[in-house]
């Protein structure tokens, strides 16, 4: 275990130049920004392009499906990984606790049950108030059933009424849910977003940055796809889908830039094992809430409770290659990133 420190401390110094390295993260700034609106923006715009035409609901769906794959490889490729290996580090593994106990392991299995947590609070409150406008519902249709002809024809137009309010009631209710999961998505992915960024703002070596930058620019693209899917579908107006967007872009070049202040304030690069324990249990919350928002609220939902997914096997089949493809490239990232 010395011996491997001696090593990492070794290569660290030859590679460490606080100039050189704040030039690179000052250049990623910019470059991850612009990466970022592209990523969130193609699916949004594509979806308006089609909203209206027939094809736009198998091509929300096919696009939900890339990003739940993108979402997945993320948390258990890049984030889960990560988190591991922040906590295993020689300076932060050598001491106690973090060498008795898989840390990460239960953080991530927290991280689960809180992200579970909110969505039972979510659509326990969602579907109380759908009850409550379908009791509503339900006493006027009773009001009008009463014998005879005409009242009867009465009766029968409010039923109708009453299915249709009901229906469109289902309806606002899938939405709301929709809503719910890509923003809490959203706040998964950008607390992923912030630690990449403070990590990589602490960072004073020049030779992990240098292939970070493009690394982090393809990164942000596909997981901007994903989160940019999920909002598409969600319908949210249009200055909400901005905010959403702009949220996202301008996440881990702020935390870049407070990675830069917590160094010049604290002298902590991202090799200290305080960053390192922080970065381990960060990383690792925000991962098993990614496991859960990409295994439960968007491959079950799609796969095994969309209507049109069942009624069309073609369209089940692209969406599993489309899901099989986001995986696939946000994997492939993995080597640099």
């Amino acid at each position: 275990m010395a011996a491997a420190c001696l090593i990492d401390a070794t290569r660290s110094t030859t590679c460490r130049d606080t100039q050189a390295a704040t030039h690179l993260k000052l250049i990623s700034i910019l470059i991850i920004f612009f990466t970022s609106i592209i990523g969130i923006s193609f699916p949004v715009l594509l979806a308006r392009y089609f909203q209206g035409k027939p094809v736009y609901d198998r091509a929300t769906l096919i696009i939900k499906c890339f990003a739940a794959g993108v979402i997945l490889s993320t948390s258990l490729v890049h984030v889960l990984p990560d988190a591991f290996g922040a906590l295993s580090d020689c300076h932060v593994a050598s001491k106690h606790p973090w060498k008795d106990f898989p840390f990460a392991g239960l953080i991530a299995l927290i991280g689960v049950l809180l992200a579970l947590l909110v969505d039972l609070t979510a659509s326990a409150h969602v579907e109380q108030h759908g009850k409550g406008h379908g009791d509503g519902d339900g006493d006027g249709d009773g009001e009008y059933s009463v014998v005879g002809t005409q009242e009867e024809m009465v009766g029968k137009r409010v039923s109708d009424m009453s299915v249709k309010v009901e229906i469109m009631g289902e309806v606002d209710l899938v939405k709301v849910k929709q809503r719910l999961v890509s923003q809490v998505l959203e706040i998964g992915i950008i607390f992923h977003s912030v630690i990449i960024g403070v990590t990589m703002g602490m960072s004073q070596n020049k030779c992990t940055i240098r292939p970070l930058v493009a690394a982090l620019a393809f990164h942000q693209i596909f997981e901007g796809m994903g989160l940019g899917g999920c909002i598409a579908q969600a319908g949210f107006s249009f200055g909400t889908v901005a905010y959403m967007c702009f949220m996202f872009a301008v996440t881990t070049p702020m935390g870049i830039v407070l990675g830069m202040i917590i160094f010049s304030m604290t002298g902590y690069d991202d090799s200290n094992p305080n960053a390192l324990i922080m970065e381990g249990l960060l990383g690792s919350l925000s991962s098993g809430v990614l496991v859960y928002m990409g295994l439960v609220d968007l491959i079950a939902v799609d796969f095994f409770h969309n209507k049109l997914m069942s009624s069309a096997p073609w369209l089940k089949k692209s969406s599993f290659i489309a899901l099989a493809l986001g995986s696939t490239a946000m994997s492939i990232l993995a080597l640099w990133a």
